[in-house]
């Protein structure tokens, strides 16, 4: 029999030992007592003793932290344990709740607020059936005198409650069903609150704090979705309390929380009343600028771009009023170029970003004669906004941006990329004239013939470097190729007068956004590459300058020649010279690759020579060395840089183009005879290779780092590495059989990717991948739980065979029924990358029952097996997202051994609770029959099915949380 809730019982009830915890959470400065204290605490909290403790921790000579607790107890039961409470409880539990209320409304804030919260909990569980006109009751009981507590205590409380009434709706556990119903009550009670509000903010006796109260809650209230037209006049009120300083931030929250509502849209006419109240903001913006108070601009920002872009196509359709959303539009832009640097001077302007996307769409999205009138007047509003947002986008003086902080200048940095992104953007509409503008305006910076003062040229520098932004924004993601002013920018950046970093930086990036437009105009190469050369050897342009060349490399490397042999040895130089940090060491490698791969091979073979060298007698030197960390890190640095080198050097292109930058020469004699140029170094260095190995076998990064090469290489080179393909196979099986790694298999994956078919390859292919799998099983034998890597790259590995090569499964040398066990342990793993590598190796073996025999017998022997794990990990084993894969090794088997699956899964589903407790023999039976259907040849279908019953085996079906997954 349940007890009364909201009986005072014995202080005995609370122990000393939580009360004991209560101070350890709030007062003890050790962070794992507090951990426990807070532990102990949360499962007191949820105990059926709550329902005593919390009223008796209320007392009035508890301290305010115990009373909190109390508080927080109380609604904690009441959330999340309704069920707990009689119905015919409710009425006492309310009442004592008012109570409560009523008693800490002079008191502490935070448990006056938790009480609130407590009661709005209630209110949401019984309306509207228990407890119909709730709202309405709440304002009644706080209007009446009476308790003791004064009229503006009462006031607060009473707010108070409001406020965090719609706020609890939003956190609450509330059925969805129960959602819906609870919504259109409160949706009725506004009738109760908007009068309230209304009286209290005009009322000119009102206290600020009680003001501010009142704004919070309609705040909250809109949030629920009160129709505008509904809370009008309350918003025109919101307007009004601007001006006060202590008003002003909740009044913006509240203006805008009303006017994004979704549904405030459909009320058209109030929207038009609201733009006249927004544009006589100006005055007060225009103030709030001059006195340097962001706050008052951040705020009225916030208000005008939210009316701007949640209604721009309500305001723009009624043509009535087009010089007003005009003025608005204006408005918004004052705020997108408001004075001072972002975010140092200011933080208002990156607010206006999204709405000159958002107004754009709904331009062009007309019907193209009314789209033409918006154009005609639009059109040079964005103009203007592009010359705002390059004036944003111009770095301070060189003295003012040192004196900026480093999450100050990221902040700019994000900023400016928002910039890029907006200008993109904005040339959609546009188009060619944007870039003549821009070109025009470089220009006239560029061509001025009156001797400029040194003051004059440093304040254009900032000017042309955002111009120059400008140009590379735009050009970095939409085909410039067509402009005609392209040549002549080309022209004009030799003429830049470059002594500031960030100018260089941005000259170089347009340089590169322009690599592919230099492909086709190779006779401007000459203009510009001098200028990449030279910032190659200035560290603080590393990014750019290696990254430009990096793409002019690639895009133009059949004009490179004549420019190659400047090209390596300025390239050497800085190598050698270690400017660069190591990535950018490695772009610049990817850079060489590139333009090697264009030259003939005699000269690639010359270069090559000229640049390894070094590094080869480098890691001679080192390989000598006893291993230290030092000497890996540079191992691995020189093992990067040959095989970032040996990534893009492909000579095969020459013959074959395959889209990337200017056209090949045309041949008029085959290629040469010989091994690829690659290939000839490889082998030169394969021994120095096996000596470095040796010393660091046991070490993965300095394996991956070896593995890097190869790959790369064979990735690149194709069926022109196969010369190495015998003595790779030769080193990778050592390696492999000496201590095992994954970098190791997956380059013998890449191996029988492109090998294994090919006849005279076949030998050594089929040697190393008969050795790793037998030195795999092993592992398997001793415990693989600790390798999930090797796991990976080994199942990884067996589905390429059986993909490329699924005569590798013939060889008697292979124990195929340990490679299948070993797959089924793997289902079980943790790791969800291995568990997907494992089912792509069943849905690439099971097709092979009826072409390899002994695939054939180890399915018909242990398919059974392979149904159970399958089975385990859909009840409830691995994740749900894994779903899919494993439908799809269910699709395989049905389709594969149809008539063993029948039996299997007859005889899998048979045990009870297998493979969930909480299904019933005729949820088993349902999903046997739909797996086993005609819609077994629907792969979409069966993983459908596979999700629907995962979903029954976790007890989620129909839950909202499966729903949303």
């Amino acid at each position: 029999e349940k007890t009364s809730i909201i009986k005072k019982n014995k202080p005995s009830v609370f122990s000393f030992a939580n009360f004991q915890a209560l101070h350890q959470l709030y007062y003890d400065p050790n962070i794992e007592n507090k951990n426990l204290a807070q532990k102990w605490l949360m499962q007191a909290q949820v105990s059926p003793q709550a329902w005593q403790f919390c009223w008796a921790l209320l007392s009035p000579d508890k301290v305010p932290e115990i009373q909190y607790f109390g508080a927080s107890a109380l609604h904690t039961k009441i959330s999340r344990y309704w069920g707990d409470i009689p119905t015919d409880q409710y009425e006492s539990l309310k009442s004592q709740l008012f109570s409560q209320i009523a008693c800490f409304s002079s008191g502490s804030k935070m448990v006056l607020t938790r009480l609130c919260v407590a009661l709005a909990s209630l209110a949401l569980n019984t309306m509207p059936e228990a407890w119909p006109g709730a709202v309405a009751e709440m304002v009644r009981v706080f209007q009446e005198e009476g308790g003791g507590v004064d009229g503006r205590a009462r006031c607060l409380a009473l707010l108070e409650l409001l406020t965090v009434l719609p706020e609890e709706f939003h956190t609450s556990r509330l059925p969805q069903y129960r959602k819906g119903q609870v919504r259109g009550a409160l949706g009725r009670e506004w009738g109760s609150v908007c009068p309230l509000l209304q009286q209290l903010l005009r009322r000119a006796d009102s206290p600020g704090a009680v003001k501010a109260r009142v704004l919070r809650c309609l705040s909250s209230w809109v949030m629920l979705d009160v129709p505008l037209n509904e809370s009008e006049s309350l918003v025109h009120d919101c307007f009004s309390a601007l001006p006060d300083p202590e008003l002003f931030d909740t009044a913006v929250e509240a203006i805008v929380n009303a006017i994004s509502q979704p549904d405030s849209q459909r009320y058209v006419n109030t929207l038009l009343k609201l733009v006249p109240l927004v544009l006589a903001l100006q005055e007060q913006l225009r103030e709030a600028v001059q006195g340097g108070d962001m706050e008052t601009c951040h705020g009225i920002c916030r208000i005008v771009v939210t009316l701007g872009e949640n209604h721009s196509r309500t305001l723009l359709e009624q043509v009535d009023h087009w010089q007003s959303f005009l003025a608005l539009v204006n408005m918004i832009m004052f705020c997108t170029g408001i004075p001072g640097h972002y975010p140092v001077n200011e933080t208002t302007s990156s607010l206006t970003l999204t709405f000159w996307y958002t107004l754009q769409d709904e331009i062009m999205s007309f019907e193209s004669e009314r789209q033409a009138v918006y154009l005609q007047v639009y059109r040079p509003v964005y103009f203007q906004l592009v010359d705002v947002l390059l004036h944003k986008a111009q770095f301070p003086s060189d003295q003012e941006y040192a004196s900026w902080s480093s999450d100050e200048k990221e902040q700019f940095r994000i900023y400016r990329v928002d910039i890029s992104d907006t200008l993109m953007y904005v040339y959609e509409m546009l188009g060619a004239e944007l870039l003549s503008n821009l070109y025009e305006k470089l220009g006239r910076l560029l061509t001025n013939t009156e001797q400029p003062t040194s003051w004059q040229v440093s304040a254009t520098q900032p000017h042309t470097e955002a111009l120059l932004y400008g140009f590379q924004s735009i050009a970095e993601t939409i085909d410039v190729n067509y402009s005609d002013v392209i040549p002549g920018l080309i022209g004009l950046i030799p003429r830049i007068n470059i002594n500031n970093v960030q100018l260089a930086d941005t000259v170089m990036f347009t340089i590169g956004a322009l690599a592919e437009w230099l492909a086709d105009h190779p006779v401007m190469l000459s203009s510009v590459l001098p200028l990449v050369l030279q910032a190659l050897g200035n560290p603080d342009l590393s990014v750019s300058s290696v990254s430009t060349l990096k793409k002019i490399c690639r895009e133009c490397k059949y004009d490179l020649p004549p420019y190659a042999s400047n090209i390596v040895a300025v390239s050497q130089e800085v190598l050698i010279k270690q400017i660069h940090k190591t990535s950018q060491c490695m772009w610049l490698m990817q850079a060489l690759g590139f333009l090697l791969s264009a030259l003939p091979v005699e000269e690639i073979l010359r270069n090559l020579h000229s640049l390894i060298t070094p590094y080869i007698q480098q890691l001679e030197k080192l390989a000598d060395e006893t291993p230290n960390p030092s000497n890996k890190l540079a191992i691995i640095h020189i093992l990067g840089l040959l095989s970032n080198l040996f990534t893009t050097l492909d000579i095969s292109k020459q013959d074959d183009e395959s889209g990337e930058g200017s056209a090949p020469p045309v041949k008029t004699t085959p290629p040469p005879p010989g091994p690829n140029p690659v290939v000839v170094v490889l082998q030169q260095v394969f021994a120095l290779i096996q000596t470095v190995l040796s010393q660091w076998l046991n070490d993965s990064q300095v394996v991956e780092a070896v593995c890097a090469i190869f790959e790369k290489s064979v990735k690149t080179l194709l069926h022109d590495f196969a010369p190495m393909v015998s003595q790779l196979s030769e080193m990778l099986g050592q390696m492999y059989s000496t201590i095992p790694q994954a970098s190791a298999l997956d380059l013998t994956r890449q191996m029988v990717h492109i090998f294994a078919s090919q006849t005279d390859h076949f030998p050594p292919i089929k040697a190393l991948f008969e050795l790793v799998t037998s030195v795999t099983l092993s592992i398997f034998q001793q415990g693989p739980r600790d390798h999930p890597d090797i796991v990976d790259s080994f199942m990884q590995l067996q589905a390429q065979a059986l993909k490329r090569k699924p005569d590798l499964f013939l060889s008697e040398s292979l124990d195929v029924k340990a490679v299948f066990h070993c797959g089924i342990l793997s289902l079980k793993f943790p790791e969800a990358p291995t568990v997907k590598s494992t089912c792509l190796f069943f849905t690439e073996l099971l097709p092979h029952c009826s072409d390899v025999p002994p695939v054939a017998r180890v399915v018909q022997e242990d398919g059974k097996v392979l149904i159970q794990a399958l089975l385990e990990g859909i009840g409830g084993g691995v994740s749900r997202s894994l779903m899919d894969q494993f439908a799809e090794v269910l699709f395989s088997m049905n389709k594969n051994c149809f008539s063993l699956l029948t039996l299997w899964l007859k005889e899998a589903l048979q045990p009870p609770g297998f493979p969930s407790m909480r299904l019933t023999p005729e949820q088993k039976e349902n999903f046997s029959q739909q797996i086993l259907s005609r819609e077994r040849v629907n792969k979409r279908r069966v993983k459908d099915i596979v999700k629907e019953f995962t979903l029954v085996c976790r007890g989620l079906h129909g839950t909202e949380y499966a729903a949303e997954y």
